[in-house]
């Protein structure tokens, strides 16, 4: 049964980003055209009462939240309190608002980095707030465990239907190619294209390229929200649950196969055809040693990632030529 109707009203903030725009292509595809894209200059997501308004205006029927203050390492180490507050805002502001004004199902977006930076692998949904988190993250992290335990008691208050689905390291079109604020693969990406344009011998990555990561193509995260807008309720006998026997409000999605940051690095030159030697500036932090999702749940259901990783690289390059061609072509 499909809990999804084409009539319905489906709102996306922060439909502008790398994951909004991707959930918005993949309703599109599967014929969803009744959706509210609000930009920033039609509502602030920091501030409550624009956000109220929004909502009294527009009555939305279905809510995605992928809307978030985001960034790598250095960004998250640089501005902690920035990350913890806006993205507490964010969240509290627009799911409350939602809650509100009779939203009937909302989609909250997190990230894989709400799990502890030690803990078995692959990473099941039980591990939450088991230890420690990434110290370079936390901030990021607490906000977004704030966001699923307030969509869990919703869920328990009120019988709202909310879900969460926790995506591992997404890349791929519309992603953050900034010198210093963005993830590793588009961060790679820059780095080897231009050491290619100016024919450098080497390119210096961070770390020792040791730690094993997940990564996700957008076209595939807008796939999973929409299969799980139309199959996956947290109010219904069959939801998904915990070891306990309890509903989960959120769940993994990913690929399910991680690979080292060196090789990950060695990949990208290839396809972006980089001769050189790359080194290592062990200096700089690793992070989590290993972070692979366990994606079993979401797998049960019916649902699994479908572009492999040296395809996605290869389209996330085209993306990355085609944004400095549109550059050029402003200026």
């Amino acid at each position: 049964m499909n809990l999804l109707t084409t009539e319905e009203r489906i709102a996306i903030f922060g439909s502008r980003g790398m994951a909004g725009s991707a959930i918005s292509r993949a309703l599109f595809r599967h014929g969803y055209e009744n959706q509210l894209l609000p930009d920033r200059s039609q509502v602030d997501c920091l501030d409550r009462v624009s956000v109220r308004e929004w909502m009294k205006s527009n009555r939305p029927d279905i809510v995605i939240l992928t809307a978030a203050k985001v960034g790598g390492i250095k960004a998250n180490n640089d501005f902690p309190a920035d990350f913890l507050i806006e993205n507490l805002k964010i969240q509290t502001n627009v799911i409350e608002n939602a809650w509100e004004f009779g939203v009937r199902r909302l989609l909250f977006l997190g990230s894989s980095c709400i799990y502890p930076k030690i803990t078995e692998q692959p990473i099941r949904e039980e591990a939450l707030l088991t230890s420690p988190l990434e110290a370079t993250n936390q901030w990021y992290a607490i906000a977004k465990i704030a966001g699923i335990k307030l969509c869990e008691s919703l869920r328990i208050q009120h019988n709202f239907d909310a879900i969460c689905l926790m995506p591992t390291n997404l890349y791929g079109t519309g992603d953050n190619y900034h010198p210093t604020k963005s993830h590793v693969i588009p961060a790679l990406i820059r780095r080897f294209h231009e050491a290619k344009v100016q024919n450098n011998s080497t390119v210096v990555c961070w770390g020792s390229g040791s730690p094993l990561r997940e990564f996700l193509h957008a076209n595939d995260l807008g796939e999973a929200c929409v299969f799980s807008l139309e199959n996956w309720s947290s109010l219904a006998e069959n939801a998904p649950c915990d070891d306990r026997g309890a509903p989960l409000t959120f769940l993994n999605v990913g690929t399910g196969i991680d690979i080292t940051i060196q090789d990950l690095s060695q990949k990208i030159a290839e396809i972006v055809g980089f001769n050189g030697k790359i080194l290592w500036d062990t200096s700089k932090p690793d992070g989590t040693p290993q972070k692979r999702l366990d994606v079993s749940r979401l797998k049960r259901m019916g649902w699994r990632s479908s572009i492999p990783l040296s395809d996605g690289l290869a389209m996330a390059y085209q993306d990355f030529q085609n944004e400095l061609a549109g550059k050029r072509l402003r200026e």
